[in-house]
């Protein structure tokens, strides 16, 4: 009959770390626009922190071994002519990275093997579509060059990458500003928070909603969704009397959540950090001095608070490490990169263990940096699920292919498009149109026949001039 007051639980003694001053990202001006995106992205070879600058928007891109203060000269990345407001690595590719803007554009960038050098303005492709800045931006996790961005048009554009081209517009779904948008593990569907207070899960390429909750959170400030490794979808808001909340659904049956979970009166957006291999959930609030962690399990309550981290000073963004870039010798379970206002410093998570040797149970095998599918397959209706790997040995990076933009030709569109309008009657008169074009083409070379002679007679005559000239001369 005993109560088990206490849940085990692995994670239960998961402590985090500050890494010291001389491992942090010194004096870095961190962009003050009021957007609540995290304004930092992390991979397993850089660090890209959006910053202040004048005349246009900006990023730094840093390599991981480059801490220690930042040279104010340090080239940046500055092709965009607003302030950036989202960034995001390429999952399939460490040196490319896409930004969102103010101007409304979207950009990609390949990033050299080993940092900048100078400052980098040529993007590989620029891509054009939202008549409103660009806010959230983030690539498909299994799809190569599939990116979908949102903007505050309302609009959610999936565009491929490897074409220049927006393949899918999804309008009028969202009346009004969308907060976040996320993908599920293998990308067949997204989930969205909308300024409307309404969660919505879409079949991007069928252009339909499967599943929505109205008033998912009543508070008026911005929610976040996220997918869950088995479906399910998390969400951040706050309740009527400005609470911040946590609750999980089932995106089948969204009328009641599987769960709710009130924390505290902060006014901070709390940004959530999934890790799908461990089925933890950090929660980054803005302006916040601590991350919260929980785990999701199928036992009530379904979401299990572990702990909370704290430090002295507030966060203005936060930049979250895929697995492939922890130390798995360390027992390090995730690694934040926490912005401050000038500065960024890592902070590791580690779960305590004596044994030196390496953990199953912590990293069982995660996403890799393969993709599963090509772009185009994506398009026509394949799925592909993520390609594990063992991180046993530790991630050793492979070389990174160039970013290739082929974009095609409009030109041949159109005369597709026109092709399919002239219907089977119209075929059989194609033969004048090219007997019309034969005679006129003879029309240009008799043209160009009788200007050659022209020129030619004309050299003569002013050789002949030229000759009298000089006998005149003499």
């Amino acid at each position: 009959m005993f109560r088990r007051v206490v849940r085990a639980s692995k994670f239960r003694h998961v402590f985090g770390q500050a890494l010291k001053n001389d491992q942090c990202y010194d004096d870095i001006r961190v962009s003050r626009v009021t957007w609540d995106s995290s304004f930092c992205a992390v991979n397993p070879k850089f660090v890209a922190i959006i910053i202040e600058a004048s005349g246009g928007g900006a990023f730094l891109v840093l390599p991981l071994n480059k801490s220690g203060r930042i040279d104010k000269a340090y080239p940046t990345v500055c092709g965009h002519t607003g302030p950036v407001l989202d960034i995001d690595w390429c999952p399939h590719n460490d040196q490319v990275i896409a930004s969102g803007s103010e101007d409304c554009t979207v950009m990609v960038w390949q990033i050299p093997e080993n940092g900048l050098v100078t400052g980098l303005s040529e993007p590989v492709v620029v891509l054009e579509g939202h008549s409103k800045r660009v806010g959230i931006i983030t690539w498909h996790p299994t799809a190569r060059n599939v990116l979908l961005s949102a903007g505050c048009d309302n609009l959610i554009i999936i565009w491929n990458v490897g074409t220049g081209e927006a393949m899918i517009q999804l309008e009028e779904m969202h009346p009004d500003v969308i907060f976040s948008a996320c993908w599920n593990r293998n990308g067949s569907l997204i989930c969205t928070a909308c300024k409307d207070k309404t969660i919505r899960v879409i079949d991007p390429r069928k252009e339909e909603i499967v599943g929505e909750k109205e008033k998912a959170h009543d508070g008026a400030r911005p929610m976040r969704a996220i997918f869950l490794a088995d479906g399910n979808v998390f969400t951040t808001g706050f309740s009527r009397m400005s609470e911040r909340q946590l609750a999980l659904w089932n995106p089948q049956a969204m009328d009641e959540a599987i769960s709710v979970h009130e924390m505290d009166t902060s006014n901070g957006v709390l940004l959530p950090f999934y890790d799908p291999d461990t089925n933890v959930v950090y929660l980054c609030g803005k302006g916040d001095s601590s991350i919260r962690y929980f785990e999701i399990t199928d036992e009530a309550p379904f979401v299990h608070y572990l702990n909370t981290f704290t430090t002295k000073e507030p966060q203005r963004g936060m930049g979250y490490m895929p697995k492939r870039g922890l130390d798995v010798n360390k027992c390090e379970i995730a690694r934040f990169y926490k912005l401050h206002e000038r500065k960024c410093e890592p902070i590791i998570m580690t779960v305590p263990r004596k044994s030196d040797l390496f953990q199953d149970d912590l990293y069982p095998d995660t996403a890799g940096p393969d993709c599963a599918i090509e772009a185009e397959d994506w398009f026509e209706g394949k799925n592909g699920e993520p390609i594990l790997i063992s991180l046993k040995n530790g991630y050793v990076p492979g070389k990174n292919r160039d970013l290739k933009v082929v974009k095609k030709n409009i030109l041949d569109n159109k005369l597709s498009k026109n092709a399919e309008k002239r219907g089977p009657a119209n075929k059989s008169a194609s033969p004048t149109p090219s007997r019309k074009n034969e005679a006129k083409l003879d029309e240009v070379l008799k043209e160009i026949k009788s200007l050659k002679d022209l020129v030619s007679s004309q050299e003569k005559r002013i050789i002949q001039l030229e000759e009298q000239m000089s006998k005149i001369a003499i």
